[in-house]
């Protein structure tokens, strides 16, 4: 796979990824505190309640803001200026309907556009690779929707999210259904919802209305009404989540994801946990450590933690640790008292990690936060469409332009580097995010696609290491790890930059790539002791760890993350949990471990 292309398409992504993309935010989510914070705007509309457009401060404030001095005059003769709410919804419904001037001008004076229609219409010519729901032109069956539902009274980013969600051909009825029905769940259990997976929200509001009644239901804001218990199919709808959901809570062995997602505590913050009970079967040694996606399809960790003595998982994101997010899952049999990170403290923000970025970082862009690293990058093409879009703009572009580019920064983790201009990750900034040292992927003949990929599948080391920290002082004279799945060597990266001596290593990774980059760091690192490289999980039999355990006197450390491929959000086509092709190896993990713990107990 090309990495310069994968970026261009779903059907692109490697499916060896470790994790699907961490945000996706709804329109209104999107907007600066500046533009979406209701003081300002009630500010702005008592300020200018006194002074007539043009010369008021409110229409000032919506023209710099990008929208049309025509566009903006009109919508204050329409509503008058003492809601400033209103008139940036009706601002970007006129927006959808009709091309501002401003943007025409913009749009037709850039040579290079590669359209010169609506600059949405360039926004939205992307190739079908990156799945763009629907076109742009004028009055799509997608905008006679959003039209009909704002003139119902539905703000237009909720309208459009609930496009979005139930797909373009569902109709007004389902579309409203669905507004109302997740408006009550957040009105009833607001901090609830935000932990449910975006494929079961539906689900989860269709059980809250049904909790409140249709009694707490009135008129829309401009007073069209609507009988939500005269339609069948969202009685039955209703009914079926109720029985849905009664079962979900009777399954007390659900594991739910923590928020926010520290484990058993992480430098910083307060001990999460202070005391845990593990089985007796799971007690150490050997000490084990496994990893995976957090965000993994239901019911995937209740059978990882069943399989692995029934340990509670701990669950952290790497965003306590660096500057980038990446949600795991552990299970480990280690102590959880007496842990220390690694110094110094890496960068934990993205302008403390690339501090060149700063100078060109626009003021709409807040983020301070990469999003979880992927073993793809963004192209060439996409980074020029962004390139475009905002050229045309001397000061902030509008909020539709600014939406378009965050989402798609925060969906490849573009960094700025010019004026207007974004770029992907650099093979050695990903490397420096994630705790290996610089240059730890380069040489060799490995491409930049292959380092990326390498990175995209490794740990995250700093988050690594904080947990296997308390090993140093229970193996002061150095440590023998049986390392399957081991990548590019993040677990031995660890333990050696906590210092611990490493005098047996048993590398089991099927990559002849990631085995090169392994080895080649346990070369420049001058390692004393010894490395045995095996090339596939399935090879390692009980004979051959009987030898092994022999050799070495027995393993004090078992670690490894099997392939997260049929796991991770990103695969639309074959996530299939722990029955999938490439993540059924968990069980091998168990397999060996299990393997290990009879030979040396018996021994």
């Amino acid at each position: 796979m090309d990495g310069e292309t994968a970026s261009e398409g779903s059907d692109g992504f490697d499916w060896e990824s470790e994790d699907e993309r961490e945000s996706n935010l709804p329109f209104s989510s999107c907007l600066p505190p500046t533009v979406a914070g209701q003081e300002e705007f009630a500010a702005l509309g008592k300020a200018s309640s006194s002074a007539g457009p043009p010369e008021s401060s409110l229409f000032q404030h919506f023209v710099r803001m990008g929208f049309s001095e025509k566009l903006v005059g009109k919508a204050l003769e329409e509503n008058g200026e003492g809601n400033a709410e209103a008139i940036l919804e009706l601002l970007l419904t006129f927006s959808v309907l009709e091309n501002s001037p401003r943007e025409s001008e913009h749009v037709h004076s850039n040579p290079s556009s590669e359209n010169e229609g609506d600059l949405i219409d360039e926004l939205s010519d992307v190739d079908d690779d990156l799945q763009n729901e629907e076109s742009m032109d004028p009055l799509s069956d997608k905008e006679k929707k959003l039209l009909l539902l704002v003139d119902m009274g539905y703000p237009i980013d909720v309208a459009s999210t609930a496009i979005d969600r139930c797909g373009p051909g569902s109709s007004i009825m389902e579309l409203t259904d669905f507004i109302t029905a997740a408006e009550m769940a957040k009105a009833v259990d607001d901090a609830y919802v935000d932990e449910v997976q975006s494929e079961d929200l539906f689900r989860v509001s269709s059980f809250k209305f049904s909790q409140v009644g249709p009694s707490h239901f009135h008129k829309s804001p401009k007073g069209k009404r609507r009988e939500y218990f005269e339609d069948e199919r969202w009685e039955r709808k209703r009914h079926k989540a109720c029985e849905k959901k009664i079962m979900d809570e009777d399954d007390e062995d659900t594991i739910r994801l923590p928020n926010p997602m520290i484990g058993f505590g992480v430098p910083g913050e307060p001990l999460a946990m202070s005391h845990r009970t593990l089985p007796e079967a799971a007690i150490g040694p050997p000490y084990f450590y496994y990893e995976n996606v957090a965000l993994a399809p239901k019911g995937v960790w209740q059978t990882i933690s069943r399989f692995l003595y029934d340990i509670e998982p701990e669950f952290v994101d790497s965003k306590h640790f660096c500057a980038a997010a990446r949600k795991r899952g552990y299970v480990h049999n280690l102590p959880i008292h007496n842990r220390y990170p690694l110094l110094p403290i890496p960068p934990l923000t993205i302008h403390e990690a690339l501090p060149l970025t700063k100078k060109w970082w626009p003021s709409w862009d807040w983020r301070t936060k990469l999003n979880c690293l992927q073993t793809v990058t963004a192209s060439a093409r996409l980074t020029e469409r962004i390139r475009k879009a905002l050229d045309g703009w001397d000061g902030e572009p509008p909020l539709k332009v600014q939406k378009y580019v965050l989402d798609e920064c925060r969906r490849w983790n573009l960094v700025w580097v010019g004026r207007n201009k974004v770029a992907p990750l650099e093979p050695d900034e990903m490397e420096m995010l994630l705790g290996f040292p610089k240059n730890h992927t380069r040489g060799g003949g490995i491409s930049r696609t292959e380092r990326i990929k390498a990175l995209g599948n490794s740990f995250q080391v700093d988050t690594v290491a904080y947990h296997l920290s308390v090993l140093k002082n229970m193996f002061p004279n150095g440590i023998s790890v049986l390392s399957l799945f081991s990548g590019i060597g993040g677990a031995e990266v660890a333990l050696h930059r906590l210092g611990v001596h490493l005098k047996n290593v048993v590398s089991v990774e099927i990559s002849e790539t990631n085995r090169n980059i392994f080895r080649s760091w346990w070369e420049q690192t001058n390692q004393t002791g010894n490395l045995i490289d095996i090339a596939d999980v399935q090879q390692l039999n009980g004979d051959r760890l009987e030898k092994l355990i022999s050799s070495f006197g027995g393993f004090d450390l078992i670690v490894g993350g099997s392939p997260c491929n049929n796991l991770a959000g990103g695969n639309r086509v074959s996530r299939d949990g722990l029955e999938g092709k490439h993540s059924a190896l968990f069980y091998d993990y168990f397999r060996i471990l299990d393997l290990v713990k009879c030979i040396m107990g018996r021994d």
